[in-house]
């Protein structure tokens, strides 16, 4: 993802602010069930009461059209505050780890802690979506949190600068505007937990100010997701996909697909079908039309309309209008590797296409760059999606489709190398903003005494014979269903059998 020039501002006392959070936070303010599903319905009311005002605002950014505004943001995170709302007592719950022989008659639980106060800083290209996001797992996990908008989008920003805190607890979550003065004395602070949504140049620089303090930390960064594509697809349904995958919001989104690798055959019979979706889609003068979006800045406009100009031959589009900051849908041919558009993510609607032979040429280009957020692959061969997936190493993997992927709550999202580290949506939002703190519950009964015995001094051949015993890793049979009864008894006959083979052992030494 790509930053820009700092577009507002607002005087803060970042210090007290933070301050504040950790007293709400080391009261316990923020660590009940009720706390938390209270906060989360704070965030879907809002949602649900403001959604024009949302509408409003990404239009003003970035001329974002309804249709993406709705689908895209607001209802994208009123589904994941819903899901955190039907599944936050069943996250809260100590999940039970799987035991051994040893710690049978024992509890192995796994209880998920707030780390404490969070620092989420959010991305301008959704800046909804990654703002509330991050958000619904820091206060689902029982965090204090505080949000750092994109100062560019700067009304988005100052919407969500104003309802936030008629919707939520805002000592517990409060809103920090600003541009680059008010993220470096954010970054001078001591946070339990850091949410960076950005690029990975800025991503850096917020990894180092974690390092300071060891800090965990999520990274949401971006990079060049490629495109693979075969001969044995539906063009016209793939088109349709790409497409909308790589134009809406112009392009401008992490896990649009960023290039294409193909033979030369699929390019063409794929240009010929692109060429009549374009007026479909967008009309003769597509810079006309209403659905596309604004390029976010004049610093970004130019930098993306310089890659058109220095990088292959325009096949499909090309157009841009500087007035309006827009590009047109844009496909690009003849594309080197050493182009300036492969050197960098390009952030804008511009495919650039890329001819290989075959699929293991296709499969070295990729993994000659870093790694990608996101892996398209397009293909109706079982085996050649298997053999890319097991050959190439990304965040993420779509195949057959575009962006889609993200919408799947059970699937974790983030990248690997580059393009990021650690994940969210759906529960993986709880816990990585959950510390997972181990607890073994042992008791006193004397045959589970007597069966870990054999660890105690004074050390002797029968009682080591009789601990490594105890502890070669075996599959245990699970016993939900069987009462504690059942555990009690089976780890009882557990024990004398033990007991009986260490003292077998033991008469026939002698």
């Amino acid at each position: 993802m790509q930053n820009g020039d700092s577009k507002i501002s607002c005087s803060t006392n970042a210090a007290t602010i933070v301050q504040t959070a950790r007293n709400a936070f080391e009261r316990g303010k923020t660590k009940t069930y009720e706390f938390r599903l209270n906060q989360l319905k704070g965030l879907l009311r809002m949602l649900e009461e403001n959604e024009d005002v949302f509408i409003d605002s990404l239009y003003a950014d970035l001329r974002k059209a309804k249709n993406e505004a709705i689908i895209m943001e607001i209802e994208f995170e009123r589904n994941n505050v819903r899901n955190a709302l039907i599944h936050l007592k069943d996250w809260m719950e100590p999940e039970k780890a799987e035991k051994t022989l040893v710690t049978l008659l024992d509890q192995t639980l796994i209880y998920s802690q707030p780390y404490g106060v969070a620092l989420i800083m959010s991305a301008w290209n959704y800046p909804i979506q990654l703002c509330i996001g991050p958000l619904i797992g820091a206060i689902s996990a029982g965090n204090c949190a505080v949000i750092k908008p994109s100062e560019m989008a700067p009304v988005t920003a100052k919407a969500m600068a104003e309802l936030l805190p008629r919707y939520i607890d805002k000592e517990c979550y409060p809103v920090i505007c600003g541009g680059i003065p008010e993220t470096t004395e954010l970054l001078q602070l001591r946070f339990d937990y850091m949410f960076y949504t950005g690029n990975a140049m800025v991503g850096k620089i917020i990894h180092q100010a974690a390092n300071k303090h060891l800090t965990p930390i999520t990274l949401e960064l971006g990079g060049k997701s490629p495109l693979y594509m075969d001969d044995t697809v539906n063009y016209v349904f793939a088109a349709r996909r790409i497409f909308w995958g790589k134009y809406a919001n112009s392009g401008q989104t992490c896990v649009a697909p960023d290039y294409m690798l193909c033979t030369p055959a699929v390019r063409d019979k794929f240009l010929e079908v692109a060429r009549k979706l374009m007026k479909e889609w967008f009309g003769e003068n597509p810079l006309q039309c209403p659905d596309l979006a604004r390029i976010v800045n004049e610093r970004h406009f130019q930098r993306v309309t310089k890659l058109l100009e220095s990088s292959g031959k325009v096949a499909i589009g090309g157009r841009t209008n500087p007035q309006e900051r827009l590009i047109e849908p844009t496909i690009l041919v003849d594309v080197k590797p050493s182009d300036p558009i492969m050197q960098e993510e390009i952030f804008g609607p511009i495919l650039p296409i890329i001819t290989v032979n075959n699929l293991e040429e296709a499969i070295s280009f990729i993994n000659k760059s870093e790694k990608p957020l996101t892996l398209y692959i397009y293909s109706a061969n079982t085996s050649t999606r298997q053999h890319i997936i097991a050959n190439t190493s990304s965040g993420s993997v779509c195949v057959n489709d575009c962006l889609v992927h993200l919408t799947v709550e059970t699937l974790p999202f983030g990248g690997v190398g580059m393009s990021g580290m650690g994940n969210y949506h759906g529960k993986y939002s709880f816990d990585s903003f959950s510390h997972k703190k181990s607890c073994l519950v042992r008791n006193f009964m004397s045959f589970a005494e007597n069966l870990a015995a054999g660890r105690y001094f004074p050390y002797n051949e029968t009682n080591l014979k009789k601990t490594v015993f105890l502890l070669k890793k075996r599959k245990i049979p699970t016993i939900s269903g069987f009462s504690y009864f059942a555990t009690f008894v089976l780890g009882a006959a557990v024990a004398l059998a033990v007991n009986y083979a260490a003292k077998e052992m033991e008469n026939l030494s002698n």
